[in-house]
């Protein structure tokens, strides 16, 4: 996620660090050198008094910028999902340590609660981005647990049944009552439905079909462009055609990357510094120090 100052609008135009113009650099590169073959061959197409005509553009032109909305908001739509389900899974764990620590009359079992609902924010983090947990989880939970641990395919999942677990253990040996015991179980079954929400985000992408149909629209759009426009506008070709083409690319570059929330790239969930900021809310909650320090973003604004 990129996190920057407030911009003069002046100098925001020449924001380079997270913009999308890296990606599509080259393709704007192919369509300048398209602009460039097409003014070589203008008089050629005079002569023979055949050349392409702007309205079929025009019209083509809405019909992507409409497809390109419609994919934008679907993959916005992904991205606010996961950042409520993250929220969700902040809330409700703050909840169930002040639950812990109202209910239960020692202080040793809220921190005990609080280092495993860490380990489960920072195990769903890993899983969403296909990296190992085994640091995190030996930090707050020891190397054997660990150990023990890393047998399980769905390790979030697993973490649950364990919490699940000590908070009926608590209500078997009576330190915990029963209404108690269904308040923290609603909280619980709260984190289930975050771990299933974020996994049916990042398992269940936009369907290719629609994907590619729009791609194909658009670079063929963006290919035969300049020669519509070099009957009109000669030399300016190119620069009008990289401009309209860094538009409607720009457009299905940021679509594309919200579309996976949970990834590390410049318009993607700061996943890092949320789950560090669950970390240093349930350490403080249960007067566990030292607490880790507060990312920040790198020398490119993106705070992962």
């Amino acid at each position: 996620m990129i996190i920057r100052s407030h911009q003069h609008w002046f100098a925001r135009l020449f924001t380079w660090h997270g913009s999308v113009l890296p990606q599509i650099i080259v393709r704007l590169l192919l369509n300048l050198g398209m602009s460039l073959f097409a003014l070589t061959i203008s008089p050629w197409l005079k002569q023979l008094n055949s050349h392409l005509t702007l309205p079929p553009f025009s019209l083509l032109g809405i019909a992507v910028a409409i497809f390109l909305g419609f994919r934008n908001n679907a993959s916005y739509s992904r991205y606010i999902e996961a950042r409520k389900i993250w929220g969700s899974v902040m809330i409700t764990s703050r909840s169930l340590i002040r639950q812990t620590l109202c209910a239960v009359d020692a202080t040793q079992s809220a921190k005990l609660a609080a280092n495993h609902l860490i380990a489960f924010a920072w195990s769903l983090n890993h899983s969403l981005r296909g990296t190992s947990a085994k640091h995190d989880l030996q930090r707050l939970l020891g190397e054997k647990e660990a150990e023990s641990l890393s047998s399980h395919h769905a390790l979030a999942n697993g973490l649950l049944v364990k919490i699940g677990q000590f908070y009926a253990n608590l209500l078997r040996e009576g330190r915990l009552s029963e209404l108690n015991y269904r308040n923290i179980d609603d909280n619980l079954n709260e984190l289930s439905r975050c771990l299933g929400g974020c996994e049916r985000i990042a398992n269940t992408p936009v369907p290719f079909a629609y994907s590619l149909i729009l791609q194909r629209t658009l670079y063929l759009f963006c290919t035969l462009l300049p020669l519509a426009l070099v009957v009109d506008l000669q030399w300016f070709t190119p620069f009008v055609s990289v401009f309209i083409s860094y538009t409607f690319l720009s457009w299905e570059a940021v679509a594309e990357e919200m579309e996976h929330p949970f990834g590390e790239s410049a318009n993607n969930l700061a996943l890092n510094a949320i789950c560090t900021g669950i970390e240093r809310n349930l350490l403080e909650m249960t007067d566990q120090a030292p607490l880790p320090p507060l990312l920040s973003v790198d020398r490119h604004y993106n705070l992962t």
